[in-house]
């Protein structure tokens, strides 16, 4: 039975079904556990979160002092718990960073934690998982540049993790341009949180292998989506949609995908959705083997794999939810200023986002940070052409839309 408790009640041996507060607030990534460990409650108790709902049937109830006199105990009904209000109206750049970089710093912990433990052959918890996707997906839909811009920014030894995250917030903002539920949305972005689950089977020395693989390690490879399906037919809750991302997300519009060689049609929506987000994360991204192209560049080489790749009208979708020149990208202005996109203008021309300016070609020189809205009425100003930052010697411009969001 689920019962409402405060939490100067818990004691080792209950198990927690809900903590009262956002997944992004509390103290593990798990929504719901025994409490076994002292330290756990001293997580719990030293957060702001007041109450919890335990359930009896699963562990300890709250203890009670013995009655002199027995008396009959009243019939216990469950109790439905009410929803957690979430804020998903839209926000500016700044006033999301900050927020969408704790989300990722506890998806990262909470993904590494998932799929080590799937590593070790125990089920996947999706019940948990889905937690952590409303939390990714509520900041996605207040504003999807900053969570996706930060998921971009991973180092060549959590690739695979933040990987995971990048693709499940890449395939919320890719459903809501096309228009879908917000339970399609959720189980989308469910989806690409869990596609690439079947690389724990893959070695590590082949996983991070710095040079060109053998023909039998790329076999190995390309054994994960397979492997992953069969990890999650093991696990409860797991959606059709899940599995078939997971098995499908290789799957390429002509056919000569993998592991069915699917073609066209065959390959279900979410599946080519899939195929998208992961490659996008994939080229931009540093690896073992590669550093990672810059967004606009990754855009145009997408779009000339498309016919044969990539379903054209989802990518085409996709282009719209993340912009011709994404978070991020390093773009020249005609005035002959070097700038970096900073955010996207909802509804407004892909072409005029907000660009913060920092470097002169003209005098060749640094120059005090200006943002600039290309929309704006009144600017002449445009973007010339996306440009290379090592072409001009330049480091670290992603300080100058990061602000002062700290890196994960």
């Amino acid at each position: 039975m689920l019962k409402k408790i405060e939490i100067s009640q818990l004691r080792l041996g209950m198990y927690v079904q809900e903590l009262c507060g956002s997944w992004i607030d509390t103290p593990f990534w798990k929504k719901s556990f025994l409490l076994s460990e002292q330290n756990e409650l001293l997580e719990i108790q030293k957060t702001k979160i007041k109450e919890a709902w335990i359930d009896t049937s699963k562990g300890l109830d709250v203890y009670q002092e013995p009655e002199k006199t027995p008396v009959a105990p009243a019939p216990e009904l469950p109790v439905p718990k009410p929803a957690i209000a979430r804020t998903v109206a839209p926000v500016s750049m700044g006033e999301e960073l900050g927020r969408a970089s704790q989300i990722v710093t506890k998806s990262k912990e909470a993904v590494f934690s998932m799929f080590s433990e799937a590593r070790m052959g125990k089920a996947v918890d999706v019940g948990n998982a889905k937690e952590m996707v409303e939390e990714i997906a509520d900041s996605v839909m207040r504003n999807p540049g900053a969570l996706i811009g930060l998921a971009r920014l991973k180092t060549k030894d959590d690739y695979t993790y933040m990987h995971s995250i990048a693709v499940c917030a890449l395939m919320v903002s890719l459903a809501k341009q096309l228009g879908l539920s917000d339970e399609q949305t959720r189980e989308a972005g469910l989806a690409g949180l869990l596609h690439d689950i079947g690389k724990m089977m893959i070695p590590g020395e082949i996983l991070n292998k710095p040079g060109k693989l053998t023909d039998d390690e790329f076999v190995s490879v390309k054994e994960h989506p397979t492997a992953g399906y069969k990890m999650l037919l093991g696990s409860e809750g797991v959606s059709p949609v899940a599995l078939d991302v997971c098995l499908h997300h290789h799957e390429k519009m002509d056919g000569t995908g993998y592991p069915k060689g699917l073609k066209g049609e065959q390959i279900s929506l979410l599946a080519r959705m899939g195929a998208v987000c992961d490659v996008y994360d994939a080229i931009t991204s540093n690896r073992p083997y590669k550093q990672g192209w810059c967004p606009a560049e990754s855009i145009r080489k997408m779009a000339e794999w498309s016919k044969g790749h990539f379903d054209e009208k989802i990518f085409q979708a996709f282009v719209k939810s993340i912009g011709i020149y994404p978070v991020g990208t390093l773009v020249r202005l005609e005035s002959g200023r070097l700038g970096v996109v900073v955010e996207q203008q909802v509804g407004k021309s892909l072409l005029a986002p907000k660009v913060r300016v920092f470097f002169s070609i003209k005098s060749m020189a640094y120059i005090a940070p200006e943002l600039l809205d290309l929309s704006g009425p009144g600017l002449q100003d445009r973007i010339a052409n996306r440009e290379d930052a090592g072409k001009w010697g330049l480091k670290n411009i992603n300080q100058y839309w990061l602000g002062d969001a700290a890196p994960f």
